[in-house]
């Protein structure tokens, strides 16, 4: 049938969102519209808080003098560039002169607006005869130390009855010695003034020890150690003191689904950071003033639980594990 005006009475008019959303149920309704509210909000969040992070790690080191060894290093290079772009009086300190005046190069060329060109410090923790005068040097470059950033670290792995007692001692003054002598060497400046930071890279291996790294994990100890109490002992001057503890530095990322449990708990790259996300912590760190970071998965901070409260399970997984290493070598 035609209605009047040859208009299809049949015919339905169309339905609109909001015609739609007043049949559905309540509940139903406030869901569809809650919902991308909270996606909006929350990405409207973090935004905010990357806007507010960038902000702050310029302002917490502009015209502050900051010192980073191993700046050749790629968390080294990383912070940097971060601390050079954010205004900081930059001492780079490193076993190679030539590299570290390619860096102060680059970093000077990126950035032409900044006034502070990098200072440069030939810095060897291997050779701790040298360690007098490259505190001297490092203090002579402004006169002060506002942050210390000690991100040295030499790595060995070797069963512990291969390693020569003067490998051993390398590795303690890198790792340990080299560190401690240059955070001794800068605190009675920070002391004078009350103020200061003082901030470690370590590893996890300070917290937990793996098979074939004995010194290496024993130097990673000692620094920890060395500087959670050295921590005690500035707080009433001032000086703030922190560890970030990391797993691993790689620049790479590695699939680990195929991956067993005991390559995910030994192998070092799938438990690695990148530099640039390293950076990123540090500068967070130093912003909070924080005592202590662990960057790392679950599965490394389950063994570091594990080992304070259920030792002997965790030496069992550890002795299996060099059993299975070494039948899987014999095959």
């Amino acid at each position: 049938m035609v209605a009047e005006g040859g208009m299809d009475s049949n015919r339905t008019e169309p339905v609109s969102f909001w015609d739609i959303l007043q049949e559905m149920d309540p509940t139903w309704t406030t869901t569809v519209l809650l919902v991308p509210c909270v996606v909006v909000l929350t990405a409207g969040f973090f935004y905010l808080y990357g806007v507010v992070i960038g902000l702050l790690s310029k302002t917490s080191v502009r015209n502050k003098v900051v010192v980073i060894t191993d700046a050749l290093s790629g968390l080294g290079k990383e912070c940097a560039g971060a601390f050079h772009k954010g205004g900081a009086r930059l001492i780079l300190c490193g076993k190679s002169w030539e590299k570290l005046e390619e860096l102060g190069d680059d970093l000077a060329n990126a950035d032409p607006t900044v006034t502070f060109p990098p200072k440069l410090v030939l810095l060897d923790f291997g050779d701790m005869d040298s360690m007098p005068e490259a505190i001297a040097e490092v203090l002579d470059c402004y006169g002060c130390v506002d942050v210390l950033i000690l991100n040295s670290s030499m790595k060995v792995k070797a069963p512990a009855h291969n390693l020569s007692l003067e490998l051993d001692k390398l590795l303690m003054d890198n790792n340990y010695f080299g560190p401690a002598t240059l955070a001794k060497g800068v605190l009675p400046s920070m002391i004078s003034r009350r103020t200061g930071h003082l901030l470690l890279v370590n590893s996890i291996q300070g917290k937990l020890t793996v098979p074939f790294r004995t010194t290496y994990a024993a130097s990673k100890h000692a620094v920890q150690a060395f500087f959670d109490c050295l921590r005690a002992e500035v707080d009433e001057y001032g000086i703030s003191v922190s560890t970030v503890t990391h797993t691993f530095i790689s620049s790479a990322a590695e699939n680990t689904a195929t991956r067993s449990l005991w390559s995910l708990l030994y192998t070092r790259k799938p438990r690695g950071v990148s530099p640039d996300e390293a950076a990123a912590e540090i500068i967070k760190t130093l912003n909070n003033k924080r005592n202590e970071v662990v960057i790392a998965p679950s599965l490394p901070k389950m063994a570091v639980v594990t080992r304070c409260f259920f030792p002997n399970v965790f030496f069992a997984v550890m002795a299996a594990g060099v059993k299975a290493a070494d039948a899987s070598e014999k095959m």
